[in-house]
């Protein structure tokens, strides 16, 4: 039992640091492609960013921890079937083809499959899975592509008078402070999803009597995602800030503040939304305001298709390790 605690425990955490090894490039795409920071600095911004994101709470480590499947079981095996589903995922998808896949997804989509291995359907939370991922999932990019769009034609037309030069070094300053913000609803995000299955790891054992994320736990997650964040995953970050389309300093700071108010909201109420996905479509947001064309749309194909294989393919690959995990042990 305390074996596969610990090791559960170590896993968990080692997602933590790879989620922010990766999903750095979300925070800092923007300010790295319109070169509005150095990468060194872009990087120490989110680092730190990510830390100030425990102001927001636990509410998302709540649904991740007990609304994807049913603590009775969150055990230690079926935990490292379903991280280690995720990281195998991660590593070909992120490492290997440097796609900006959902962490969020992929860690959902390990839970399914080891929680369905474990308990069947009866282990899998359907309806709050439908509500609070399933909805969000389809819905976000959509949201976050209309919200920047409309952002950024705003920002256009007020400063349609402005001489270039002037109105980018107005935006290189105010892109400093929207991806510090950026920063710190990305973090709260993905830690409070490391919080989430180390909670409900010590729940299941015993060692918690109710649902309440320790101290120690939220430190150590924050700080595992900002170590991760600040190694950097600078692959990625050249996907999300180049491949997608070419961006100015306002486009920069329109995507921030736009992803910024979604990611914060969400957290407040406990969904589990992707960052990839609220980045993604703020950036195509902001490519159609400028010129539809300007928009490199098949690199946006294999990236909504990365999207959509980042659950069903961590649960399949989590189902598998758990039923090898179960003969082994």
């Amino acid at each position: 039992m305390i074996m596969f605690l610990s090791f559960a425990l170590i896993l968990t955490f080692l997602l933590g640091f790879w989620t922010g090894f990766t999903d750095a490039a979300y925070a800092i795409s923007t300010v790295v492609g319109t070169r509005t920071l150095k990468p060194i600095f872009a990087v120490g911004l989110a680092t730190a960013g990510n830390f100030v994101g425990m102001i927001f709470g636990s509410a998302v480590a709540v649904t991740i921890g007990t609304g994807i499947i049913s603590p009775e079981v969150a055990s230690g095996p079926v935990i490292v079937a379903a991280l280690m589903g995720c990281l195998i995922f991660d590593y070909v998808s992120s490492w290997m083809f440097s796609l900006p896949i959902s962490e969020t997804h992929v860690l959902v989509g390990g839970l399914i499959g080891a929680g369905l291995a474990a308990g069947g359907l009866r282990a899998v939370k359907v309806t709050e899975i439908v509500v609070k991922v399933i909805l969000p999932m389809i819905t976000v990019p959509v949201i976050s592509f209309a919200i920047v769009f409309l952002l950024t034609l705003l920002v256009m037309r007020a400063f349609r008078r402005a001489a270039a030069p002037r109105a980018n070094r107005y935006f290189k300053r105010m892109q400093i402070l929207s991806a510090f913000f950026f920063s710190v609803t990305d973090g709260t995000n993905d830690a409070q999803k490391v919080m989430g299955i180390a909670t409900a790891l010590l729940l299941y054992y015993g060692y918690l009597s109710e649902f309440v994320v320790p101290l120690w736990v939220i430190l150590a997650s924050y700080a595992t995602l900002s170590l991760g964040t600040f190694l950097g995953g600078w692959r990625v970050v050249k996907t999300m800030a180049t491949r997608i389309t070419r961006m100015r300093p306002y486009q920069g700071f329109c995507v921030e503040v736009g992803s910024s108010l979604i990611l914060g909201s969400v957290a407040l109420l406990g969904l589990p939304v992707s960052s990839t996905h609220v980045a993604g479509g703020a950036i195509v947001g902001v490519g159609v305001a400028h010129r539809a064309k300007s928009v490199k749309w098949a690199n946006t194909r294999n990236i909504a298709l990365a999207w959509a294989l980042s659950i069903p393919v961590p649960a399949i690959l989590s189902f598998a390790l758990y039923r090898i995990i179960a003969l082994v042990t």
